[in-house]
């Protein structure tokens, strides 16, 4: 994925100002990653690759994940009516 590529599609936050975010708040928990523009607190799809840019701010760099891939398994997750992703 990109720097501009969208993470969280329910507030339209980028992969660069979260993983900016991270680098810059070095958050202890998860869970805060949800102070950067609300990230993961909308339909929870995100949650994981928020919890892995906690740990790696870079994680997403250059992976081969194309940003229609990644929002087809979005579209497909709240499709399932699975239970919401958590921190």
């Amino acid at each position: 994925m990109k720097p501009d590529d969208t993470i969280c599609y329910c507030y339209n936050v980028s992969l660069r100002k979260l993983s900016n975010y991270a680098r810059r708040e070095c958050p202890r928990h998860p869970s805060e990653m949800t102070q950067c523009l609300d990230a993961g607190t909308g339909c929870g799809w995100c949650i994981p690759f928020l919890q892995k840019l906690v740990t790696d701010p870079d994680a997403f760099s250059g992976s081969d994940l194309t940003p229609e891939q990644y929002e087809q398994q979005r579209r497909d997750y709240i499709r399932s009516g699975q239970p919401r992703n958590k921190f």
